[in-house]
């Protein structure tokens, strides 16, 4: 779970990264890979949350 947690907090920053270089610069690019970023953030926020729910079961 740590791991995944680790992922997440990297996936985050990187979106921020992104989507400050857009909003700030009018990077085009960086907004691709912002908006990629929260599909990924997605994927792993609900892994965490099914993660999450095994964990408290036990």
């Amino acid at each position: 779970m740590k791991e995944l947690i680790e992922k997440i907090n990297a996936e985050f920053e990187s979106f921020k990264l992104e989507s400050g270089e857009q909003a700030e610069k009018g990077n085009k690019a960086a907004g691709t890979r912002a908006r990629k970023a929260t599909l990924n953030l997605e994927k792993l926020l609900k892994e965490f949350r099914k993660t999450s729910l095994e964990a408290s079961k036990n």
